[in-house]
C-alpha cells in the first residue's frame, strides 16, 4: 500500500469497545471508516449516523468481499476472535483483534504464522502496551533507574462486569500478563494460579496468580470483579528504587519511590532503609486508544511489526493457558 493512498478501514462488533475503536478510526488523518458490522441490528442502527460515510452490514463476509476494504478491526466476544480473525487473513486483509488472540496457544499460533506467510499485519488490542505510564515504566527498568528488578505485583479488581463466556483470568489477567511479559521481555518458568467461583459455577470470580521468572523476577496477580475497590494498579520494585503505575489517578499515574535498603559501609552485611523523595514524571496527555490506533496505522502502511504482534500475542495466551491448568488443578 502507498503511504499517500487513504486507508479503508472495518469495525466489527459494536458493543462495548467496537464503538470507541471507530471513533478513534475516523478521526485520524488518511483513514477512512468504510464499513461498521454487527449482527445485532440496533447497534448499527445507533452507531452509523455518526458515521454516515460508513456502508454497514449484519454479515462480515459481506466487508471481506469488497476489493477496497485494506484493514479490519474486531471487537467481538473472545470466543470468536479466533475463526473471525481467521477469515480476515484468508481474505487478505490486515487485522486487529482485541485481546486476548485466541482461547489456546495453537490457535494464537496458527494465527500469527498465516499472517506472516501472507505478509499481513496482524495486530492485537493489548491497550496498555501503548500507555504513555508503561512506556516510561519500561524505560526506568531497562535503564537501571529502578536498580535491579526484584518483583512485580498487580491488582486488577472491581464490582462488576460479570461474564459468561471467560473468567476473571482471561477477562481481567491478559492486561497484566501483556504488560508484565513486555516489561521483562522474558517468559514465566513457574505459573500457579489459585481462584474461586462464587457468583457463577465453573467461573472464577476472583484469582490469584503467581509467576516466576528465569531471571530471578517474580510476580503476583490479583484479579477480581467481585471486590468493594476499584483498582488497576501495578507496582515495581527494585534494588535501588520502586514505582507505581496507578490506572485510576487522575493526575500522577506513575510514581517513582526514592526507598529501599542501602549497605551500611560502616558493618559488613548491615542494612539501612532509606525513604526519599517521590517523583511523578510528566506524560503524554493523551489517550491510550488514539496511541493504539495511529501505532496499527503506520504499521500497516509501512509494513512494521506491531508492538502487540502475533508473537507476543501467543506468549500471553500461553501463559494464560498455563495459568487456567493450574487453576483447574492441572499444572
Amino acid at each position: 500500500m502507498s503511504r499517500l493512498e487513504e486507508l479503508q478501514a472495518a469495525v466489527v462488533g459494536l458493543g462495548y469497545w467496537g464503538p470507541n475503536i471507530a471513533r478513534n478510526l475516523a478521526s485520524l488523518p488518511g483513514v477512512r471508516l468504510r464499513w461498521l458490522c454487527d449482527a445485532d441490528r440496533g447497534r448499527l442502527e445507533r452507531w452509523a449516523p455518526l458515521y454516515p460515510q460508513a456502508r454497514v452490514s449484519e454479515r462480515l463476509e459481506e466487508l471481506l468481499a469488497d476489493p477496497q476494504l485494506d484493514l479490519v478491526c474486531l471487537a467481538t466476544p473472545v470466543g470468536s476472535h479466533a475463526s473471525l480473525c481467521r477469515a480476515v487473513l484468508e481474505a487478505g486483509k490486515h487485522c486487529f483483534v482485541e485481546k486476548p488472540l485466541a482461547s489456546s496457544t495453537e490457535e494464537a499460533q496458527a494465527l500469527a504464522e498465516l499472517a506472516e506467510v501472507r505478509g499481513l499485519t496482524l495486530m492485537v488490542g493489548h491497550l496498555l502496551l501503548y500507555h504513555p505510564a508503561v512506556l516510561k515504566l519500561k524505560e526506568l527498568i531497562a535503564d537501571g533507574t529502578l536498580g535491579d528488578l526484584f518483583y512485580l505485583y498487580s491488582n486488577r479488581l472491581n464490582l462488576g462486569q460479570l461474564r459468561r463466556d471467560e473468567n476473571a483470568l482471561w477477562s481481567l489477567g491478559a492486561h497484566d500478563v501483556s504488560v508484565i511479559l513486555h516489561l521483562l521481555e522474558e517468559e514465566p518458568e513457574r505459573c500457579i494460579a489459585h481462584g474461586e467461583a462464587y457468583l457463577q459455577p465453573g467461573v472464577e470470580d476472583v484469582v490469584f496468580c503467581y509467576l516466576r521468572f528465569p531471571s530471578g523476577v517474580a510476580a503476583h496477580l490479583h484479579l477480581s470483579w467481585l471486590d468493594p475497590h476499584k483498582e488497576r494498579r501495578l507496582t515495581a520494585v527494585g534494588s535501588k528504587r520502586m514505582a507505581t503505575f496507578d490506572d485510576m489517578a487522575l493526575e500522577g499515574k506513575l510514581t517513582i519511590y526514592d526507598k529501599g535498603f542501602d549497605q551500611d559501609v560502616r558493618s559488613w552485611g548491615e542494612y539501612l532503609a532509606r525513604s526519599g523523595e517521590r517523583v511523578s514524571p510528566a506524560l503524554p496527555a493523551a489517550e491510550p486508544l488514539r496511541l493504539e490506533c495511529e501505532h496499527l496505522v503506520e504499521c500497516v502502511r509501512e509494513g512494521r511489526r506491531p508492538r502487540s504482534d502475533g508473537r507476543s500475542a501467543v506468549a500471553v495466551v500461553r501463559v494464560l493457558e498455563r495459568l487456567q491448568r493450574s487453576l483447574r488443578g492441572r499444572a
